[in-house]
Parts: C-alpha cells; sequence; structure tokens
C-alpha cells in the first residue's frame, strides 16, 4: 500500500516515483497556455503582453541557419517585436498566428521542451487574407515558484509569402 494515496505499489504513480496524471495535465496546460498566449498577444499587438513572456528568456528568430535577431528578457522583447512589425489603423497587425501540432516533454519536473507548427496569415483592406510565413518554433520552458516560464523561443521560419503588410 501506498502511504501517499493509499493504493496498492501497483496502480500508484507516486509508489513508482513518477507523477500522478493530474500533475502531468496541469503542467501540459500551463505549458500550452503559454504557447496560445503568445500567440493572441501578438495577433493584438500587445508587444508588452507579449515579452513579458521572456522576461527570463530569449526569443530568436531565424531564417534556415541564420539568426537574424536575438532578444533577451522582455524590454529588449518588446522593443524588438515592435520595431520588426506594422501596426495598423485598428492598433493591431492585422494577423493570425495559429498553432498546431504542439509536442509537449517532460524534463523532470522543472523542465521541458515544445515544438509546434506556426502558421501566420495576414488580412487588411488593401491586402487579401493570405498566409505569409510558416514555421516551427522550438521552446524551452522552466518551472519556478511552481510556474512555468519560457527559457527559450526559437522560431525558424520555412516559407514566407508577401510580407509588405506586415514588416515596416
Amino acid at each position: 500500500m501506498c502511504a501517499g494515496c493509499r493504493r496498492d505499489q501497483i496502480s500508484c504513480a507516486r509508489g513508482r516515483g513518477r507523477r500522478s496524471v493530474r500533475v502531468v495535465f496541469e503542467d501540459w496546460h500551463a505549458i500550452h497556455n503559454l504557447l496560445m498566449l503568445y500567440a493572441e498577444r501578438i495577433d493584438a499587438a500587445d508587444f508588452a503582453g507579449a515579452a513579458v513572456l521572456f522576461a527570463h528568456g530569449t526569443y530568436t528568430l531565424r531564417r534556415g541557419d541564420k539568426t537574424l535577431m536575438t532578444l533577451a528578457g522582455a524590454a529588449e522583447a518588446e522593443a524588438g517585436f515592435a520595431r520588426a512589425t506594422r501596426r495598423h489603423p485598428d492598433g493591431t497587425l492585422r494577423t493570425k498566428h495559429v498553432i498546431t501540432n504542439a509536442i509537449i516533454e517532460f524534463q523532470g519536473d522543472t523542465a521541458a521542451t515544445a515544438r509546434c507548427y506556426c502558421t501566420v496569415f495576414q488580412g487588411t483592406d488593401d491586402f487579401p487574407l493570405q498566409p505569409i510565413a510558416a514555421g516551427r518554433y522550438h521552446d524551452r520552458f522552466e518551472k519556478v515558484g511552481g510556474a512555468w516560464r519560457f527559457a527559450e523561443r526559437v522560431f525558424v521560419s520555412h516559407l514566407l509569402g508577401d510580407l509588405s503588410a506586415h514588416v515596416p
């Protein structure tokens, strides 16, 4: 019998030194939310909100093997996001970052990695809705004080479309 949950040792994950399904799901969900929060905030041109996700980490943009920029910390990230994109009259980027194929893997209780595809769609009054970029995020996360946070995000763009309405 496991002293922690009163189950027999065979059915108790804690008794075998593993985390419970509930704990694993809560951690997975917290990291998944970080993936989605970034997309939501960057589409809204909430650069401060997106940047705070990197307060203790870095954001790197790559095309193939070439690093185009690396931003460290919230202040650098906020300035870099604002510098690299064009706000439209409604105050947004007029984009939708669609995140798919998320794979989240844990390295113990306080470290994780994630990979996911990102397709960026954009449409304005003068620019018909279309995909403008597609690539993959490679993320590292750390859990500090019970909360997950980005340690590193690398976006590798694989396909580029017409960026004329997106970059200044």
